[in-house]
C-alpha cells in the first residue's frame, strides 16, 4: 500500500468515526484507528479517587508496583473521605476516575443520588468481600442473622437503625435486599442512614446504629474491636456479586479513550497479580494497610482476603467466595446484567419513579468494547454473553431478561 492509499484509509476511518459520533461506536473501528495512528495515552497522569477499603487494592497496587508506567500513564491514587465526595469530584473533573460503587455511577447517570451526568463503568474491580455487621447488643439478644433479627424486631418494638455507605450504592442495596429477604421492610420497619466506610465502626461503638453493611476491613475491624458480629457476608446474598468498579464520566472516555484503556490494562494486571497467590495477597495487605491508604492494622485486612472468616461469636470458616480482584477476568468484565440489577433495585425501593430503559442505560454506561480491547491486549478471555444469571439469598433468580417484571415481582418494595 503506498503513502497516498494509507492517507486515504486513515481519512476514511476518521470520517466514519466522526459520523458514528464517538470512537468505539462502530464495532472494530477503534483497533483500525490505532493501527493507522497511535494508541499513546492522551494524558500522562491520571488522578484516581479511592475510599479506604480493601477493594481499592488493584488501583493502589497498579501504581505501587509500576504497572501503570508499562502502559504510558502514571496513576495518582487520591484518598477521599466519602462516596458523596468521590461523586462530586468525578462530576466536576477534580478526579479523572475513581474506585467507586457500581450503583453510584448508575445513580448519577440517571440523576438520582446527585447531579445528572453521563457516566461510564470501565471495568469491575472486585467481586464479593463485603458484609453485614450487627451490633454486639443485638447479638446478645439472639439477633445474629436475618431471621433472628426479624424475630427480635417483632418482639421488641423500637426504631432500628441500619447504615449503608451511599443511597444508590452497593451497600445500601445489599442491606435493603438482606432485610427484605428476612421479611423486614427496610422502608417502614427500619431507619436507613448513610455513613462513610471508615466511620462505621466508630458510629457503632457510640450506639448510632444497630447494624451496617460496608466493605472490608471494617466488618472484621468491628469484630476485632469487640463491638459487632458478622451476620452474613455479601457473597451469601449473591455469590460473585459485582461490587466496586473503575468509573469515570462519559465525557472522559470520549475524550481520552487511549488513557482509559491504558489505565484499565494496568489495573487488570494488578488484579491478576493480587489473585495469583498467597504471598502477593499478603504483600498487598501490608501495602494498603498504610496510613496513606486504608489506615488500619494489617491483621484487619489479611485474614478475609485469604477467605479466613470468623463471625465474632466463635464460628470460623474458610470461604472460597472471598474477595476476588481478577478470577481469570470474570471479576472485571462489565456485564450489562450487573448494571441492570442495580437499576431494578433502585426502582424497587422508589429511588426511580418509573422503569428506565434498563438495557439501553447499561449499554450506554458499561464500556464493553473498550474493555475487550484492554483484555485482549493482556490475553485475558472475555465472556461471550454480556448477561449472566445469578440466584440470590431469597432464592430469586436474576437473568437480566425481563428487568421490569423482576423489579415489580418482590412482595416487599416501595
Amino acid at each position: 500500500m503506498n503513502t497516498q492509499d494509507l492517507k486515504m484509509t486513515r481519512r476514511t476511518i476518521l470520517k466514519s468515526a466522526a459520523a458514528a459520533g464517538a470512537v468505539g461506536a462502530v464495532p472494530g473501528l477503534q483497533s483500525a484507528v490505532w493501527a493507522a495512528g497511535s494508541d499513546k495515552p492522551e494524558l500522562t497522569e491520571v488522578k484516581i479517587g479511592f475510599i479506604p477499603l480493601t477493594d481499592c487494592a488493584s488501583v493502589v497496587m497498579a501504581s505501587v508496583l509500576g504497572f501503570d508506567k508499562k502502559y504510558g500513564v502514571k496513576i495518582i491514587p487520591t484518598k477521599e473521605a466519602s462516596w458523596a465526595g468521590v461523586r462530586d469530584k468525578l462530576v466536576n473533573g477534580d478526579l479523572h476516575m475513581a474506585h467507586v460503587l457500581y450503583g453510584l455511577v448508575y445513580g448519577v447517570h440517571l440523576g438520582i443520588g446527585g447531579p445528572k451526568k453521563d457516566m461510564a463503568v470501565l471495568m469491575g474491580l472486585n467481586n464479593n468481600g463485603q458484609a453485614i455487621t450487627l451490633s454486639k447488643a443485638l447479638a446478645s439478644k439472639g439477633a445474629v442473622d436475618g431471621p433472628s433479627l426479624a424475630k427480635l424486631m417483632a418482639r421488641e418494638k423500637r426504631e432500628y437503625t441500619f447504615a449503608g455507605t451511599f443511597p444508590t450504592g452497593t451497600h445500601a442495596m445489599w442491606m435493603h435486599y438482606w432485610l427484605a429477604a428476612a421479611g423486614i421492610n427496610p422502608l417502614s420497619s427500619a431507619k436507613l442512614i448513610t455513613v462513610p466506610p471508615p466511620q462505621m465502626v466508630a458510629n457503632m461503638r457510640v450506639g448510632n446504629m444497630d447494624g451496617f453493611c460496608v466493605g472490608e476491613p471494617w466488618n472484621h475491624r468491628a469484630i476485632m474491636d469487640g463491638i459487632g458480629v458478622t451476620a452474613n457476608t455479601t457473597q451469601d446474598i449473591w455469590q460473585d456479586h459485582p461490587e466496586k468498579v473503575l468509573g469515570c464520566t462519559g465525557e472522559f472516555v470520549k475524550q481520552y479513550p487511549n488513557t482509559a484503556r491504558a489505565v484499565m490494562m494496568a489495573v487488570l494486571e494488578a488484579g491478576r497479580w493480587i489473585d495469583a497467590g498467597l504471598q502477593n495477597k499478603l504483600k498487598m495487605a501490608e501495602t494498603i494497610a498504610a496510613k496513606s491508604y486504608v489506615n488500619t492494622g494489617v491483621d484487619a485486612i489479611n485474614q478475609r482476603i485469604l477467605g479466613r472468616y470468623q463471625n465474632g461469636m466463635g464460628k470460623t470458616w474458610d470461604d472460597p467466595n472471598h474477595m476476588k480482584f481478577f478470577n481469570d477476568g470474570k471479576v472485571n468484565f462489565p456485564y450489562l446484567s450487573d448494571g441492570m440489577w442495580f437499576l431494578t433495585q433502585h426502582k424497587r425501593w422508589g429511588l426511580l419513579k418509573a422503569h428506565p430503559d434498563y438495557l439501553g442505560v447499561a449499554k450506554q454506561i458499561n464500556q464493553i468494547e473498550l474493555y475487550k480491547q484492554a483484555a485482549s491486549g493482556l490475553g485475558i478471555s472475555v465472556p461471550k454473553d454480556p448477561m449472566r444469571t445469578s440466584k440470590l439469598i431469597d432464592g430469586v433468580v436474576w437473568t437480566g431478561k425481563d428487568p421490569a417484571k423482576y423489579a415489580d415481582s418482590f412482595a416487599i418494595k416501595a
